[in-house]
């Protein structure tokens, strides 16, 4: 039918894929590594002049990478801020959503508008440091001569669709993105700007917000842009996920959200209220602890997380007994910031590697359904989880995630998931209907081939006896915490 390309502009490189409309097979694929600032070695940034992406992008595309692309779709790393001055320069480099410096101003913002109720009423979210809200306070602070030249605001995707389209004099952003500001309600669908107002200290220009479907504009060649989204977005579009779907991505930290089809608002401040690219809605519930868990055991037992895995298949649901309250970093999901993790239940007979590798397994796995019990408690249903990250793919991961999560688990395959839902972004602007009821939808691609497990006869009961253990003991530890 035609191809379009999406490109994914994260914290360390840009990718680039160019799908067929009808399939959604990726017929070619590149990746650059944006340019850091002080060469190889200097770490992560934490703020970057945005040429760099451009460069990145240059690079990234170049050789005929976008030969015969009717439309081009972006992503770009949530929570990132540009402020420009009203000629449209760069009154100081991005701030990126890795930038911690703002807590004490998120906090301040936090107090001032009545508290972590008022913010989820008011936009959905209490704010982050990592949050566009709490860095424009940070800047009114420390660096007020800037934050007086700030006339526009925008995000990253935002920055690099105007910049493709020419630097045209509309800017434009989508509801995704948006959402994850800290001045923009997923439920008014609306820009707060006097929330904007209180955190910089003078009002400013901000994108306009597009429809999912509806095009940016076009390149100076003609190429039509699609409205762009977050990363985090345009992942839940390139997965396929839709109504009855949970996301559960295994980083050091955990990540839950699910898609729903109002906003949330949530006075605990558990669940942050996000959009999604299809008029939807992300709800996300934040654990600190996952992968970090099964690091620190397996280093504990001096092995690796393969080891771990194996060693925990030799012990039985339940662990002898043994309970591993995963809060090492304290913990979000309940709101325990100072905490620690408890290990419960030696016993002599529970006293061996295998069982604390299986209680390591099982804490992580129920911290995390802790969180996924959050959403459930508010009505979002939850039919089956997609499990992202690579330890998906550890075999007690797969063995005893549907019992503890609940639910079916869909494995997919590591892939540019952002990026492909960028192309599949702008292949519904083009109005390319595959296999949907109306291009109210995005165009329906067929999923790659994704691992299913599904519950066993018997996981069900085993999965109910693990939780009762695991929240008995929770709730010894910290009588009344989470309020599920």
């Amino acid at each position: 039918m035609g191809i379009v390309a999406g490109i994914d502009s994260s914290g360390t490189g840009t990718t680039v894929v160019v799908c067929d409309t009808g399939s959604g097979a990726v017929l070619r694929q590149t990746h650059a590594p944006h340019p850091l600032p002080g060469g190889e070695g200097a770490g992560t940034p934490t703020e970057v002049d945005p040429e760099a992406w451009l460069l990145s992008l240059g690079e990234a595309a170049k050789g005929g990478m976008l030969e015969g692309v009717e439309a081009i779709g972006v992503s770009g790393q949530q929570h990132g801020m540009l402020a420009l001055d009203a000629g449209g320069a760069l009154v100081r480099p991005a701030l990126l959503w890795n930038d911690k410096r703002a807590q004490i101003q998120a906090a301040d913002l936090t107090e001032e508008l009545g508290g972590p109720g008022a913010w989820a009423e008011a936009v959905g979210a209490v704010p982050q440091a990592a949050y566009p809200v709490a860095k424009l306070r940070w800047m009114a602070r420390h660096e007020p001569a800037s934050a007086q030249r700030t006339a526009h605001v925008l995000l990253p995707h935002d920055w690099l669709v105007w910049q493709l389209m020419g630097r045209p004099q509309r800017r434009t952003t989508d509801r995704g993105d948006a959402s994850g500001t800290g001045y923009w309600s997923a439920a008014t669908g609306r820009w707060r700007t006097d929330i904007v107002e209180l955190a910089l200290g003078h009002p400013v220009q901000l994108p306009e917000v597009l429809a999912p479907a509806e095009p940016a504009g076009r390149t100076p060649e003609g190429l039509l842009i699609s409205a762009g989204t977050g990363d985090n977005m345009a992942a839940a579009l390139g997965l396929g996920v839709g109504p009855g779907d949970a996301v559960v991505s295994l980083g050091a930290a955990g990540t839950v959200f699910a898609v729903h089809h109002h906003a949330l608002s949530d006075p605990s401040g558990m669940i942050t209220s996000f959009a999604d690219a299809t008029g939807r809605h992300l709800p996300v519930v934040h654990t600190r602890n996952a992968v970090r868990v099964l690091r620190g055991t397996a280093e504990l037992l001096g092995t690796d997380l393969a080891g771990l895995s194996e060693l925990a298949m030799r012990s039985t649901p339940g662990s002898y007994g043994l309970v591993l309250l995963p809060y090492l970093e304290g913990e979000r999901t309940p709101d325990l910031p100072h905490t620690a993790g408890t290990l419960h239940g030696l016993r002599r007979e529970s006293m061996k590697p295998e069982h604390l590798a299986r209680a390591a397994f099982e804490g992580m796995l129920c911290g995390l359904a802790d969180a996924l019990d959050v959403l459930r408690a508010r009505g979002v249903e939850v039919r089956r989880i997609f499990l992202l990250g690579p330890a998906g793919d550890l075999p007690a991961v797969r063995s005893m995630a549907p019992a503890l999560l609940g639910a079916q688990l869909v494995v997919p395959p590591p892939g540019e998931y952002a990026a492909l839902g960028a192309a599949r972004q702008a292949a519904w602007s083009l109005g390319v209907v595959n296999g949907t009821d109306s291009p109210e939808q995005p165009p329906y691609w067929h999923p790659s081939d994704y691992a299913v497990v599904e519950p066993g006869e018997d996981d069900g009961p085993i999965g109910h006896s693990v939780r009762q253990q695991y929240v008995s003991v929770r709730e010894q530890t910290h009588p009344g915490a989470f309020p599920g």
